[in-house]
């Protein structure tokens, strides 16, 4: 009996450790302190619920620290573990994606198929996932024709983005008019996104547009006095300076 209420005690008190781990190391990844934070989620046990949860926010600070192969390392354990999970698959295709980046040409085109395979199936099993819809848009304009690349294919998941938030929808269109040069699409484009979410990306993104495409400093400094009265505390001074 005795040995068994030591097993107990022993048991409950590596649970507490973990759970105690688990919640610093939390506080100290919203606190942007990455290095302790790994150290907090490395002490979480397999065997312990949150051991999942700790080996997503390894992978997110190795994400931060553009540690690419760890974060792999992470993310796809974690998608091979759960891979009806759209968030894990998303985050393994985007790290995928992001390390293909460091790479040669050549060594990179041998990532696409997976990068495409992971970001899909994360659209398909989330069809409210925002971000997966961003990277695939982001995906298909960025890759040459002989690889995959399609501004047919982009449109696709642009207006699926459309379906769920009107302002990324309208935002992603302009992202894709702007990428074919075809600005004064764009220019629609951007206008629809300004007048339906009237954020600060949303005046950057045509501000971007008059200022580096269409060279329309006239329309340009105009829009610049509206973003400032409608964000008087937004950080101009990138624009401001194009006009000093």
């Amino acid at each position: 009996m005795r040995n068994l209420i030591i097993y107990i005690f022993i048991l409950f008190s590596s649970v507490l450790t973990a759970q105690n781990s688990f919640k610093k190391g939390e506080q100290l990844f919203k606190n942007e302190q990455w290095l302790e934070a790994k150290s907090k989620f490395q002490e979480v046990e397999s065997s312990s619920a949150n051991y999942p949860k700790s080996q997503e926010y390894l992978g997110d600070i190795a994400a931060h620290q553009k540690e690419w192969d760890e974060a792999l390392d992470y993310y796809e354990y974690l998608v091979e573990k759960y891979p009806e999970s759209a968030n894990y698959n998303f985050k393994y295709g985007g790290a995928l994606g992001m390390k293909a980046l460091t790479l040669s040409k050549m060594q990179a085109a041998f990532y696409i198929s997976d990068i495409k395979y992971y970001l899909k199936q994360a659209a398909q099993l989330d069809s409210k996932h925002i971000e997966v819809r961003w990277a695939l848009v982001e995906l298909y304009m960025e890759l040459p024709g002989i690889l995959g690349g399609s501004s047919e294919t982009a449109y696709q998941y642009a207006y699926q983005l459309q379906k769920i938030s009107e302002v990324d929808g309208w935002l992603a269109k302009g992202f894709i008019a702007r990428k074919e040069e075809d600005f004064s699409l764009a220019e629609k484009y951007f206008k629809n996104a300004l007048r339906v979410g009237g954020s600060v990306t949303c005046y950057e993104k045509l501000l971007e547009l008059y200022l580096q495409n269409t060279k329309e400093h006239h329309k340009a400094k105009n829009l610049l006095e509206e973003a400032k009265k409608a964000h008087p505390h937004a950080n101009w001074t990138s624009f401001v300076s194009k006009f000093s």
